[in-house]
């Protein structure tokens, strides 16, 4: 290995490393076939390498006192760069993570967490900020989209405290400062300071967007429909990233209110909301986007269901793995369970209103939403027959398909809250092996994946520790 002497050498060789990054994240979205993994694979190993030569420069190299400032910037390049990727690829699923082994490459989160903690001790470095957000992002997003775990809420308080007190107009700060009290369930805060965000800045309007997103569906938890059609308006006509899925889900909180709080025109937006959801699908790299699939299919039943959907805009909450706010606050979740179960009943006593072809479609909806609503009101054994009802019905469902492995999955949440670690592991296999082609299946392998590795640190955590109880063991990790 050539050993750098000069400050513009190293200072090359990690923007090299940099480059080689976003050289490998580009082929990762050019394309989704195996070959393009594997050229993403040792793109992503070459760049791997380029960062590991720079660690060993870092602490093999003798800086001098006047090189501090320097090596502080030096340093947190490096260690956002090892950070990241060890954390980025411990988060794909196993057969992804397979690959990657195959041609030589691997990640670890406790390493990729490490290194990130590390640079963020470095408050001076020229990334450090990088790394905040890294790590905010981190704990506020990629958890609660991906897990039924919590992010390191404490850390994140301390964090943007920090970093709101050094750019008190931030925008992105501002915005994780929304999302922090979304997590913590108080919608009201969270509904300022995303506001705040949006009032920041004009030269992005992109950035509003993403506000507007949180803003529609913070409300939605909070069952302010009104409110919440307001910003998913704002969506559907001034955003371009997905005019199928805004369309369809601004149609969906419409039809939250009832049918009989709409007005005719609003009845008409609706119908015509749910006509265009096909016409602006779209095909990136050959694929389509999965959550489009999912809107043109349900905007299809729509027609085919006397133009009514089943709790529609819940079912989105369920998908967008929003359902663990509502267990923030009694609320919260009070009001939610008054919803699903007013709704059930009256499927129950009026099935014919939606038409009889997709009868047990939404009624397996219904006892999934119910089920999921039970366990983080920590009613285990209502929530469990609810969820085995799901499963029970899978002869019967015609097209929800995704319904009964996601119910598997759910089972096994409930059994690992409970310390039934056997029993987890067993629905969370079931899931995996027994279920393919269903819609919004990565989204469901993201959360096997994240579910095994909690479960696996579970185990090792018991096997240290054979006089503490597994139940004590998950309560600690809650």
């Amino acid at each position: 290995m050539k050993i750098l002497r000069n400050k513009d050498e190293l200072h090359a060789e990690l923007c090299f490393a940099e480059a080689l990054l976003l050289r490998a994240l580009l082929t990762f979205i050019e394309d989704e076939t195996l070959v393009s993994f594997i050229r993403a694979g040792i793109k992503i190993r070459s760049c791997y390498n380029s960062y590991k030569e720079c660690n060993v420069i870092l602490n093999s190299r003798t800086w001098s006192e006047s090189e501090k400032s320097y090596k502080d910037h030096f340093e947190s390049g490096v260690r956002l760069g090892i950070g990241a990727f060890n954390l980025m690829i411990s988060l794909l699923p196993s057969k992804i993570i397979k690959l990657l082994e195959f041609i030589g490459f691997s990640g670890s989160k406790e390493q990729g967490l490490s290194e990130l903690q590390s640079c963020y001790q470095v408050t001076l470095g020229l990334r450090h900020v990088l790394c905040v957000l890294t790590l905010l992002t981190y704990n506020l997003v990629v958890i609660y989209v991906f897990s039924q775990e919590e992010g390191d809420l404490e850390f994140c308080d301390i964090a943007l405290r920090q970093q709101l007190a050094l750019y008190p107009n931030g925008a992105w700060f501002l915005y994780l400062k929304g999302r922090l009290e979304f997590m913590r369930g108080n919608i009201e805060e969270a509904h300022k300071w995303y506001i705040a965000s949006v009032d920041s800045q004009n030269s992005w309007p992109q950035f509003h967007h993403i506000c507007y997103w949180e803003l529609c569906w913070a409300n939605c938890v909070a069952l302010n429909w009104k409110t919440a059609e307001v910003y998913a308006t704002k969506l559907s006509e001034q955003s371009k990233w997905s005019r199928t899925t805004y369309n369809y889900q601004r149609a969906c909180i419409m039809l939250m209110r009832g049918y009989n709080c709409l007005s005719r025109d609003e009845l008409n937006t609706v119908n015509q909301l749910m006509a265009d959801v096909p016409k602006y699908k779209q095909r990136i790299a050959g694929k389509s986007l999965p959550m489009e699939k999912f809107a043109v299919k349900k905007s299809q039943r729509f027609t085919n269901q006397n133009n009514r959907l089943f709790l529609p805009a819940i079912e989105l909450l369920y998908l967008w793995n929003l359902f663990n706010v509502f267990g923030k606050r009694k609320s919260l979740y009070d009001n939610l369970y008054r919803l699903i179960d007013k709704n059930t009943k009256d499927l129950e006593r009026n099935p014919g209103q939606y038409g009889s072809e997709y009868e047990y479609d939404n009624k397996a909806l219904g006892f999934l939403l119910k089920g999921v609503c039970l366990r983080i009101m920590n009613s285990p054994l209502h929530a469990e027959e609810c969820l085995k009802s799901v499963v029970s019905m899978e002869k019967r469902i015609k097209e929800d398909r995704y319904l009964v492995p996601y119910a598997h999955v759910e089972l096994a949440f409930l059994y690992k809250s409970k310390g039934n670690l056997e029993k987890a592991a067993h629905y969370l296999e079931t899931a995996k092996k027994n279920y393919s082609g269903y819609s919004l299946e990565t989204r469901l392998h993201f959360q096997i994946h994240w579910a095994w590795t909690t479960l696996n640190e579970y185990k090792a955590k018991i096997a240290n520790n054979k006089d503490l109880s597994p139940e004590s063991k998950l309560d600690d990790n809650q």
